[in-house]
């Protein structure tokens, strides 16, 4: 058995022990296994494991993976910073997009989401605590982004995401998931992506619905 593989199971038990401390169904709960820096054969490995959920943060990088991996049915989302004139081959190769976190950004992913495909899936990333040199969209704003998104037809917004700041114990990055819980709540949205290798069983106690894992999944990354 492989350490990849080992480590699917190991991350799967620890989502699902921790979603039965919090009362909920581990089904609730997607992984989602972050493949930046990751070798193809390394990444085949999950996917052989049951993973279904790819998300990348580098779009070239991604293209070659989905290139190379094109015969497995896959769920792409895209979680990095996004630049807008990256929005048509973002459309065309992601499921999903977490990043959308201004309003151009939204119009530019809507502009290129044709008529003859469903809406494009986004959720909007928050930033709970202020960082320079994080992406996100303050929590002053982020009714008026909502709205914004909203009256947009081609997406389709299902969520918040956040990357808590940096925190010494994974205990100490609970009150940011809950406040991306409560947000997320106030404004009728039900996915949260948030939780990494080294938070996630928090961020799921706190009601994450998708967690991002890389290192916990592929070790550290080169």
């Amino acid at each position: 058995m492989s350490d990849v593989s080992v480590n699917v199971r190991r991350i799967l038990d620890r989502i699902e022990n921790a979603a039965k401390r919090a009362g909920r169904s581990s089904d609730s709960v997607r992984l989602l296994a972050v493949t930046k820096t990751v070798p193809v054969e390394h990444v085949r490995e999950a996917i052989s494991c049951g993973i279904t959920h790819i998300a990348e943060n580098r779009l070239q990088e991604a293209l070659q993976k989905r290139e190379a991996l094109g015969a497995h049915s896959l769920v792409w989302h895209f979680i990095g910073h996004l630049q807008t004139n990256k929005a048509r081959k973002v459309v065309e190769n992601f499921d999903c997009v977490h990043s959308v976190d201004r309003a151009d950004l939204a119009l530019a992913l809507a502009r290129q989401v044709s008529g003859n495909r469903p809406p494009l899936s986004v959720l909007i990333e928050v930033k709970l605590q202020q960082e320079d040199n994080k992406s996100g969209v303050a929590e002053a704003d982020l009714s008026r982004l909502v709205s914004s998104v909203k009256a947009l037809p081609a997406l389709d917004l299902r969520g918040l995401m956040a990357i808590p700041p940096p925190v010494d114990e994974p205990e100490q990055a609970r009150p940011f998931f809950k406040r991306l819980r409560l947000l997320a709540h106030d404004l009728g949205l039900s996915e949260l992506s948030m939780g990494m290798t080294h938070d996630f069983e928090v961020a799921v106690e706190e009601g994450a619905t998708m967690v991002r894992i890389g290192t916990g999944l592929f070790g550290s990354r080169s």
